[in-house]
Formats: structure tokens, C-alpha cells, sequence
């Protein structure tokens, strides 16, 4: 596991420039105000303190930022120690307070039952063992307390004859169209190498996360599998045609 977790860690190292940047453009346009409204439809409530919210997989700190900004009370936490440094600078510069802390999000070092609200966007795709870390993610869950998964199926297309076809029509439509394709702009070689060996690129989500979810003890699953149409431009609903991000909530 420390093997592959390393060469995930060494992936986003390099793109955490990039990534950063893609972040504070978010920041800076409507998609701000698009995923705070989203997050806080499904944010539990609470009266008398502040809702308490982590943020796993954080990056450069788009949602621990959103989320400061509402006021809430704060931490966020990423294996990748350049992503961290970007996340700290960036909600600096928002004037925001926030817990970022280096961790692995298969094995999170806080207390039993201590947050409202987990958010998380494009991490369980990464992970060597999901199953693993849902578990964990509901131990640090409150009783009543919401966790917000926004993901896809980003490399299903290695493995599925039919998805490949589709990523490939992607990028022809992407080129038609005169935009950016966001994956041969990456390292896209390096991160399918990795990808072959991480098991949710084999997967059909969400139904994966939603049985296992259940088998955990999560008593209220909520799906909304088209997300994109409401916090993706236009260049990001051609370049991701073949694989629309999903939100899966899960209440605790």
C-alpha cells in the first residue's frame, strides 16, 4: 500500500501548481457560490455552535475555504505535503481559519464522532482501499452527521470497451471544438499507470459506494449522479461528457 500511496502522493506533488491554480479560478467565478449553495443543501443543521466540517483530500483548499467562509469551524487534511503549502497560502489570502494537517485518509487521527459535515471531491477514486477508508470516515462522523462525496468514474475507460470509445469522443469533440482537452494537457500516461492498479477505476459508480456505504451502517444514502450540470462550464462538459461527477451523501 505505502508503495502506491507514494506514486499517488509524487502525481499530485507535480500537478499541484496547476492544480492550484484550477482552484482559485473556482474561487474567483461563479462556481464558488454553485458549491457552497450545493454543500449546505445537504449540510446537516445544528443550533448553539458552529457546524463542524472536514474537508478530506483537500488540495489546494477549495472546499475548507468555502466552507470557512460560511462560517463553519474548520480542518482539512491531504497526504500531499505541496498541495497542503498551496491550501495554507490560498486561505491566507481569504483571511480564512483553518486546520490543515498532513494525513492519510485511510487512517484519520481524530476522536470518534467528532463532525458534522465530511466533504471530499476527487479523492476516492485514489484511494488503494475505499472500502477501508469509508469506514473510517464514518467513525469520525457525529450521529446524525452528513458525508458529501463528489467523484466519477475517471478511469473506468480502462477497463470498460465501451467507455474507452466514449473518453475517445471526448477528446474529438473537444478538439472540434476548439477547447482545452484537460487530459492530454496532464501527465496523463503516469496517472493511468497508477490508475490500472487502484480498484474503483474497475467499478461502476456510485452503486459501488452506495452498497458499501449500507454494509457500513450509513442508514440514509442520498444520490445525485449529473452534477456537473450545475457547478461544470461548458469546456468541462465536453471534455467529461463520458464520465458526469456524481454526488453520494451518506448519513450517518
Amino acid at each position: 500500500m505505502e508503495e502506491l500511496l507514494e506514486k499517488v502522493e509524487q502525481y499530485w506533488d507535480k500537478r499541484s501548481d496547476g492544480y492550484c491554480q484550477i482552484n482559485l479560478e473556482e474561487l474567483d467565478s461563479y462556481k464558488r457560490d454553485a458549491w457552497t449553495d450545493l454543500i449546505n443543501e445537504y449540510a446537516p443543521k445544528v443550533s448553539g455552535r458552529k457546524l463542524k466540517v472536514l474537508d478530506i483530500g483537500t488540495g489546494p483548499g477549495f472546499f475548507a475555504i468555502l466552507m470557512a467562509s460560511c462560517g463553519y469551524e474548520v480542518s482539512a487534511v491531504d497526504y500531499t505535503e505541496a498541495m497542503l503549502k498551496k491550501a495554507k497560502n490560498n486561505a491566507s489570502n481569504y483571511k480564512n481559519s483553518i486546520t490543515f494537517r498532513r494525513m492519510d485518509a485511510h487512517k484519520l487521527d481524530f476522536e470518534d464522532n467528532t463532525f458534522d459535515l465530511i466533504v471530499t471531491r476527487n479523492l476516492t477514486w485514489n484511494l488503494e482501499k475505499p472500502d477501508q477508508a469509508y469506514r473510517e470516515w464514518y467513525r469520525v462522523l457525529a450521529r446524525g452527521g452528513k458525508l458529501l462525496n463528489f467523484d466519477a468514474n475517471w478511469y473506468l475507460y480502462l477497463h470498460d470497451a465501451q467507455k474507452r470509445k466514449e473518453y475517445e469522443q471526448d477528446r474529438l469533440n473537444s478538439k472540434v471544438r476548439g477547447m482545452k482537452d484537460h487530459y492530454t494537457s496532464t501527465n496523463t500516461k503516469v496517472m493511468e499507470e497508477i490508475a490500472r492498479n487502484l480498484p474503483l477505476s474497475k467499478e461502476h459508480r456510485p452503486e459501488w459506494d452506495t452498497k458499501e456505504l449500507l454494509t457500513i451502517g450509513f442508514k440514509k444514502i442520498m444520490l445525485e449522479v449529473e452534477i456537473g450540470n450545475r457547478v461544470w462550464d461548458e469546456e468541462e462538459k465536453v471534455n467529461y461528457g463520458s464520465t458526469p461527477m456524481f454526488m453520494i451523501g451518506a448519513e450517518k
